[in-house]
């Protein structure tokens, strides 16, 4: 029986971070600015911790400044937008992240929508998603556009294909339908955007020539679900006892798909590839709109 080729998503991402590195440094160069992402933590969830370890160890070794701004579990939502606001003022700050989850007192999408748009590297303020939405992005969100370039590197033709989207999140469901469906390279798709509300769900993702999975439930796509041949994209980053996986089952997925992401080592190393890519272009725009 024949076994999916596995999309090599930590290669790619190193490979995209060399490059990056390169345009960092010819930037830096000829304008004499470093780019600089201020990652904001709030409270002590490991897992947090964790992504902004790996974010600020790919920053370092992209040659773009990293700043890590702690802030405790009890930080009221003012205290909060006081230092997103600061931020937003500071002109060597080029890139904010806002690290998800915040705790409950604080409304995620007021922290969201106050920073700058042209500072938005995460590409979660209205403005920045409207952009997309029409075709004429300013930045990608991170994951999404990680899962489109694994998708190119699968080598699958994604023009005409049926993409099914497993989950309509504002992070990864919803802007990942919108960039498949859009004119250009990597897109043309015809796209389904499926939830927990979907009627016939197996029926609907075995139709699929491209499947992203983003759920967020441990192996909630067994093999059954999957056409033979498809791109299997797993987004999905769930903690079982000591191991991790994905949304999909690999094991079931792996004799059936044309190709599918491992968990971990797949989507994972791409979204952090994606914010450098996006921190180095918030860069170059804030530099050209300071020249003109």
């Amino acid at each position: 029986m024949s076994s999916a080729q596995i999309i090599d998503g930590k290669g790619v991402a190193s490979r995209l971070r060399e490059e990056l590195a390169q345009k960092v440094a010819e930037f830096q160069q000829s304008n004499h600015v470093q780019p600089h992402l201020a990652a904001v933590l709030v409270g002590d969830d490991p897992a947090s911790a964790v992504y902004v370890r790996n974010k600020q160890r790919a920053c370092e070794k992209s040659g773009i400044r990293s700043t890590l701004h702690r802030l405790s579990t009890e930080t009221s939502q003012a205290e909060l937008l006081e230092l997103v606001h600061s931020l937003n003022e500071q002109s060597d700050v080029h890139g904010i992240l806002i690290q998800l989850p915040l705790p409950s007192q604080i409304d995620e999408t007021t922290v969201l929508d106050a920073v700058a748009p042209l500072k938005d590297v995460d590409c979660f303020h209205p403005e920045n998603v409207g952009l997309m939405v029409q075709g004429r992005p300013r930045f990608l969100p991170c994951t999404p556009a990680g899962c489109q370039v694994l998708i190119g590197e699968s080598g699958t033709p994604t023009s005409g294909a049926h993409a099914v989207v497993v989950g309509r999140s504002e992070i990864v469901g919803k802007p990942m339908g919108m960039m498949l469906v859009q004119k250009g390279d990597l897109a043309n798709a015809t796209v389904t955007i499926a939830h927990s509300r979907t009627r016939d769900l197996t029926e609907m993702t075995r139709q699929a020539d491209i499947l992203i999975a983003a759920i967020g439930r441990p192996n909630f796509i067994t093999g059954e679900m999957i056409k033979p041949g498809a791109c299997v994209i797993d987004v999905g980053i769930n903690r079982v006892g000591d191991r991790l996986v994905g949304d999909v089952n690999f094991d079931e997925a792996l004799p059936v798909a044309g190709s599918i992401t491992p968990v971990p080592g797949g989507v994972g190393p791409m979204t952090i590839a994606m914010l450098l890519q996006n921190t180095l272009t918030a860069a170059i725009l804030q530099t050209q709109a300071l020249s003109e």
